[in-house]
């Protein structure tokens, strides 16, 4: 409940006398608007000349009506008192986090981006403030443990989120959304190479974190791996992959990168913009179920395969490259349905 304190001495013993409010103890006279401001909530402690108010009892409120919120999945409410908890107590890990993964859990397609930027760039604090503020190792441990878990479901949601808006995208307009997908999807993947870093910064000599480390970092290579064959820069990617591929076998050595994708109709996946859209789906039951059970066939598909990937690296972005070729290949998808080769989705066989 609400009262009134001496700025002076800290008495709660005030008394209104002639429209002023007068400190029994003291004598000090306050107007009515200065009263209003010195209204608090709680017990006082007064030291010295420092006037120290108890919030503890509304913070655990506070605690217990955004845990139940955060239990709830009600991300607005979680946000809402969280963002509360946070201005009192500019130390809670808890409310620090929580305020922007429930943020970033109420985003749209368009905000994936920030979405997963704004988890990123909030992992090194929260871990700092495990770390510091926080002196039994239980806790500690299930703090970051909950932080981790927590990075892991929220970045997979966005990638994920990301990967089925792209692939819903109509064929003949993907190609102008692949940058969009890119975007989205390297944010969401930098949420899980950074909490590895900094688990293994913080807490390194910690085996929890170690292992929390490691099955981040092993999310964001085959993530990564999964983007590279749509990515410019691929070499300066694959030795980033390497060095992610270096710190999970430091911690486990019989660690083998799940292989970048070379299955792939490159020139086909350019031009329509996706490797799973009906014409490219055409293409590769063509290749896999004709073209792979002849010699000549699979020394043709052999030979596409070590050129391509360079011709769309070099030329896969330009307008003249994807017009030229989508003649080609609409012609033969169109001959290929007409044959009786089916477009429905199809995985991959190995030949």
């Amino acid at each position: 409940m609400k009262r009134l304190a001496c700025e002076m001495c800290g008495s709660t013993d005030l008394i209104k006398q002639d429209g002023v409010f007068i400190c029994q103890t003291c004598g000090t006279k306050y107007s009515v608007e200065e009263a209003k401001k010195m209204m608090i909530e709680g017990p006082v402690d007064v030291t010295g000349s420092t006037v120290k108010v108890d919030t503890s009892e509304e913070l655990a409120n506070l605690y217990q009506i955004a845990r139940r919120a955060k239990d709830d999945n009600n991300g607005e409410n979680a946000a809402k008192y969280y963002d509360m908890i946070l201005i009192k107590d500019p130390t809670s890990w808890e409310a620090s986090f929580y305020l922007v993964y429930f943020k970033a859990m109420e985003c749209t397609i368009a905000q994936i981006q920030s979405a997963g930027i704004s988890v990123a760039n909030c992992i090194d604090t929260v871990l700092k403030l495990i770390r510091d503020n926080i002196s039994n190792k239980d806790e500690q441990k299930n703090a970051y443990t909950e932080v981790s878990n927590r990075v892991m479901m929220i970045s997979a949601m966005l990638f994920n989120g990301a990967k089925n808006h792209y692939d819903k995208i109509d064929a003949e307009i993907k190609s102008d959304y692949i940058q969009e997908w890119i975007n989205n999807a390297f944010a969401a993947m930098k949420c899980v190479y950074i909490l590895g870093d900094n688990l293994e910064l913080l807490f390194g000599t910690d085996a929890e974190a170690n292992a929390l480390s490691v099955a981040a970092w092993k999310q964001g290579v085959t993530w990564h791996q999964s983007l590279i064959g749509n990515l410019a820069d691929k070499d300066g990617n694959r030795n980033l992959v390497n060095d992610y591929v270096s710190k999970i076998r430091k911690y486990d050595s019989s660690y083998t990168a799940p292989q970048e994708s070379t299955k792939g109709c490159y020139i086909a996946t350019a031009v329509y913009g996706s490797y799973d859209c009906p014409q490219v789906w055409t293409l590769r039951r063509f290749r896999d179920y004709t073209m792979a059970k002849s010699w000549y066939g699979r020394v043709f598909i052999r030979t596409y395969y070590t050129i391509s990937p360079t011709l769309v690296e070099w030329f896969g972005h330009t307008n003249w490259f994807k017009k030229m070729w989508k003649g080609i290949l609409d012609h033969i998808v169109t001959n290929l349905n007409a044959g009786g080769v089916e477009n429905a989705p199809y995985e991959d066989r190995d030949w």
